[in-house]
């Protein structure tokens, strides 16, 4: 196992966590190839609050991460720093005349068949154990969804049939869809659950293109599905075979009377780049919306995080962080999670005053006003072009440059990573969103008119 695999595993880990998330919890780990081998991994954590801490927190994902990148299952070893020299190498020689990266390689499993996964009750994405309804808090803010979500769960009954949950990032969307599924699975063991993200949709579709053996067990694997869940369904925008696939199985698990549960950005009728048969189809069902969360929601939610987390949080504390960041939960937990990190390494009490100290950047990155939809109406303004063109998929100069500089301000102007640009741009991947800031930076050294 080399360390290009490592680097593949971060770059999945920092689209799945979020970059505030990824900078405070996992950039610290390293990887130590020579004591690894292509079905385990060592990880080196710098300290053993950080390694109780990944474990408990990250370990799914990052085992998640490894098999997509390896190709089979790894398992993943934390040791500190001072602990390795102790543990063995478990590295192969390489044949003579190959190199260790090869080797590796060489011996690495093909991946798992689409339609063969050992656990036939869950398939696609791993299900987090933390998104269960009873850590899911609720206000006016989202107290319908949980009910409809609660609804569906406790029910074989299709009548809410697709189910779309959708509202900005990190309001907890995926912790309600992700809920439903631990309910129906507790209910019924033999159900078979396919969750997966859209982009993993696409991605997998595109596989089995090139290799037209793979279409098969492709369609097999969604269309046997009793229970199909779709993150972030607005990244099959503008990508007119993946979604004339998945028009094909949402008919045929809705003909068969299996739940679909999908989760977006916008509603329906506002996700540009859908077909009109298929946003039609969306319509059939139940859509609502999560708002963002009151101030007495933000509090509950972090009394909640902490007290899961065997943490003293006093509600002044809990007041003054739950005031000074509202944008979403996931923003929030991070906060806290960043908080009761630096106060336990160093043996701090949590104030407001130690708060104030290890959040200050995050503050006062919240100080800006700016939001991507601010950007997007004064680059439409400026370069006289309808908001459709600036997040539709027209690729000429005159669309993909403001474009581009849009992408561009919304990473230099707000505190959103580049997955969470990408999708407020039509969908799109995150490597487009850094092509974009990459391709500006260039043409402000060179170019004056930028």
């Amino acid at each position: 196992m080399t360390s290009t695999l490592w680097n593949s595993v971060c770059d999945t880990l920092k689209s799945d966590v979020g970059e505030q998330s990824f900078n405070s919890w996992i950039a610290p780990l390293s990887f130590s190839p020579e004591h690894s081998s292509p079905s385990s991994a060592t990880v080196v954590v710098p300290s053993g609050f950080m390694r109780n801490w990944v474990e408990r927190h990250y370990a799914d994902t990052i085992t998640s991460a490894f098999k997509q990148a390896a190709g089979t299952d790894v398992k993943i070893t934390y040791v500190l720093k001072g602990e390795l020299s102790t543990a063995p190498s478990s590295q192969p020689s390489p044949a003579p005349g190959q190199s260790q990266a090869t080797g590796a390689l060489a011996n690495m499993a093909a991946p798992t068949s689409l339609a063969g996964s050992k656990d036939k009750m869950h398939q696609g994405t791993p299900l987090d154990p933390r998104f269960t309804f009873d850590r899911y808090v609720t206000g006016k803010s989202n107290e319908f969804a949980f009910a409809a979500a609660k609804r569906i769960s406790e029910t074989d009954d299709t009548q809410y049939n697709p189910f779309i949950l959708y509202g900005g990032v990190g309001l907890g969307k995926t912790h309600l869809m992700q809920s439903i599924a631990w309910e129906k699975k507790r209910l019924n063991p033999n159900i078979n659950i396919v969750y997966v993200s859209a982009e993993k949709f696409v991605n997998m579709f595109v596989s089995s293109l090139r290799n037209k053996k793979n279409m098969e067990p492709f369609e097999k694997m969604f269309r046997d599905a009793d229970l199909l869940m779709v993150d972030d369904i607005q990244f099959i925008a503008g990508k007119e075979q993946s979604q004339e696939k998945f028009f094909h199985t949402f008919n045929t698990l809705m003909d068969s009377k299996k739940q679909i549960v999908f989760t977006a950005d916008k509603p329906p009728a506002e996700l540009d780049g859908i077909e009109d048969r298929l946003r039609s189809r969306f319509a059939w069902g139940l859509t609502t919306a999560i708002h963002k969360p009151s101030l007495e929601t933000r509090i509950a939610i972090l009394e909640e995080k902490a007290q899961i987390l065997g943490v003293d949080l006093k509600r002044d504390v809990a007041h003054f962080l739950a005031e000074k960041i509202d944008s979403n939960v996931r923003e929030l937990e991070g906060a806290l999670n960043r908080l009761i990190a630096h106060t336990q390494l160093v043996q701090k009490e949590i104030t407001i005053e130690t708060t104030q100290e290890i959040l200050h950047d995050i503050f006062k990155s919240y100080e800006k006003t700016v939001t991507i939809d601010d950007i997007q109406r004064k680059v439409t303004d400026h370069f006289n072009i309808k908001m459709s063109e600036l997040l539709g998929t027209r690729r000429s100069r005159a669309v993909a440059r403001p474009r581009q500089i849009a992408m561009h301000l919304a990473k230099n102007c707000t505190t959103k990573s580049y997955p969470d640009i990408g999708r407020a741009f039509g969908g799109r991947d995150h490597t487009t969103v850094m092509h974009a800031v990459k391709t500006i930076d260039k043409l402000i050294d060179t170019d004056p008119s930028v």
